[in-house]
C-alpha cells in the first residue's frame, strides 16, 4: 500500500469546557422544558439533547429545580438587560421606548422556547411555582427604579402601587403577546412591536402630558 492510500487519522475531539457543557444543558432543558412542561421534562432527555450522561448534567446541578430555576435566571437577566439599555439612553422616550420593545420582542423571537418558559401558566407544583414567582419578581424589582423615571409612570404615581400598575400593563401585554406569537409565528415582529406600541405608548404619552381619565 502506497503512501497515499493510507488511511487518514481521525481527528480528535475536542473536549468540551465545563461553561461549554453547561451552555448546552441549559439550551437543551430550554426546550425540553417548554415543549413537556416542568413535570414531563425528564433530566435524561436533557441529557440526550445535550449529548451528555445523567451524571454530567447532575454534575453542573444537583436536582431539576436547581437546573429550572437557573433556566429563570438566565433568561429574565437577558430580558432586564434589554430594558437596562434602552431605557438608559440619552433619546426621546418614544425612541428608548420602542427600541426596548422591538428588542425584547427580537431576543423572544430567537429564543422561541424561552417564552413558552418564563410566561407560561404555574406548573402546579407549589415550590416549583414559589420559585417562579420569586425570580419573576427579583427581576420585576430591579427595573421599577428605572421605569420609576419615565414620565408616564410619574404621572400615575398617586398611590404607592402606581408604578407597579404601569409594570403591570406593560408585564401583561408584552407577556401576552409573546405567547399568543408562539402559536402565530407567521406574524412579523414589527406587528407586535406596533401593537404593543399603539396601545401603551400612545395612551401614556397622553398621561406624561397631563390627559387623564375619570
Amino acid at each position: 500500500m502506497s503512501t497515499s492510500d493510507a488511511p487518514l487519522p481521525t481527528p480528535r475531539r475536542r473536549r468540551l469546557t465545563a461553561p461549554e457543557r453547561r451552555e448546552l444543558i441549559e439550551h437543551a432543558a430550554t426546550e425540553v422544558v417548554a415543549e413537556r412542561g416542568y413535570h414531563g421534562a425528564a433530566m435524561s432527555e436533557i441529557a440526550r439533547r445535550a449529548g451528555v450522561t445523567v451524571p454530567v448534567v447532575y454534575d453542573h446541578f444537583d436536582s431539576k429545580p436547581a437546573l429550572y430555576r437557573r433556566l429563570l435566571e438566565r433568561h429574565y437577566a437577558d430580558l432586564q438587560r434589554i430594558w437596562i439599555e434602552h431605557l438608559g439612553r440619552d433619546e426621546m422616550t418614544a425612541v428608548r421606548l420602542g427600541g426596548a420593545v422591538d428588542a425584547w420582542f427580537a431576543y423572544v423571537e430567537e429564543h422561541p422556547f424561552a417564552s413558552r418558559v418564563l410566561f407560561r401558566d404555574a406548573t402546579g407544583d407549589p415550590e416549583v411555582d414559589a420559585v417562579h414567582r420569586a425570580v419573576a419578581a427579583a427581576s420585576r424589582d430591579s427595573l421599577l427604579p428605572l421605569l420609576a423615571r419615565e414620565p408616564a409612570a410619574r404621572a400615575t404615581e398617586d398611590s404607592p402601587a402606581g408604578t407597579l400598575l404601569v409594570w403591570e400593563v406593560f408585564r401583561a401585554t408584552m407577556q401576552g403577546l409573546a405567547l399568543w406569537w408562539v402559536d402565530h409565528p407567521d406574524v412579523p415582529r414589527e406587528q407586535l412591536v406596533t401593537t404593543t406600541m399603539n396601545a401603551l405608548w400612545l395612551g401614556y404619552e397622553r398621561v406624561a402630558g397631563g390627559e387623564t381619565w375619570s
